[in-house]
């Protein structure tokens, strides 16, 4: 048996598993499984990897796509410059688990932005500063944006929510959902911005996809922005991990 799986806390808005099952089931790959396993603590990740010898490779969501660095064996350069892993391939040396991490968030990320962009624009506005947050700055600066941090709290080079000036909101060609805000169950949630701000053309794009018009793109679409939700990105990272697991040695 072949064995992945997703770690985050809580998971009842991921649909890694229903997609992954599926996937095998399409492609009669019998010997495959995809399970959700919630760590409340990602200290309990070690005690997992000896219940489940036959994992492959698993996904990581928030709030561990940061933490999980401390637990592995190697990082993908990519991921230890972004300082966050969304995907992890476990393999066996010398009789014992190695786990190497990856970033399949920053490229996915890239690919869907792009995909929706006319031009790129001078600067965006990332909302939150978590794991997903460091991979769309990453792209973002990547890519020559002035990217500009907003949070609850202070971070270098960036706002509080509090203190964020409506002109900013309203000169950013990108604002992009990066929390959890809005994601299922708690749907009516939403980054606490003056959507008031907001001016037709900008693009509001959300990493969650599960609803697929959260109340911070309906926002977005009231005030005539354009909107992308996450579920495209989510397509193209499960691709790379995919890849990533089953890539040789």
């Amino acid at each position: 048996m072949k064995l992945f799986g997703i770690i985050g806390y809580p998971l009842g808005h991921s649909f890694s598993q229903k997609h992954f099952t599926e996937k095998f089931e399409r492609e009669h790959l019998a010997d495959h499984a995809y399970q959700r396993f919630e760590l409340p603590e990602i200290g309990m990740l070690p005690a997992l990897l000896e219940k489940e010898p036959d994992l492959c490779g698993f996904n990581v969501t928030i709030p561990w796509k940061v933490k999980v660095m401390d637990y592995l064996d190697e990082i993908d350069p990519v991921a230890d410059g972004i300082g966050a892993v969304n995907t992890v391939r476990v393999s066996r040396r010398n009789g014992r688990t190695w786990l190497k991490g990856y970033n399949t968030d920053a490229p996915a990320f890239r690919e869907s932005l792009l995909a929706n962009l006319t031009a790129l624009p001078d600067t965006a506005l990332v909302l939150g500063t978590g794991g997903a947050a460091k991979s769309v700055m990453h792209t973002l600066i990547d890519l020559n944006i002035i990217a500009i941090p907003v949070s609850r709290r202070l971070v270098r080079g960036g706002y509080t929510y509090d203190d964020l000036p409506g002109y900013m909101i309203s000169e950013a060609g990108v604002i992009i959902n990066t929390t959890p805000l809005g994601m299922a169950p708690n749907t009516d949630a939403m980054p606490p911005i003056d959507y008031s701000c907001l001016k037709e053309g900008q693009l509001l794009f959300d990493l969650i996809y599960n609803p697929p018009v959260t109340a911070f793109l309906a926002m977005g679409e009231e005030h005539g922005c354009m909107t992308v939700n996450g579920e495209e990105m989510f397509l193209i990272q499960a691709k790379l991990a995919w890849d990533i697991w089953n890539a040789a040695e």
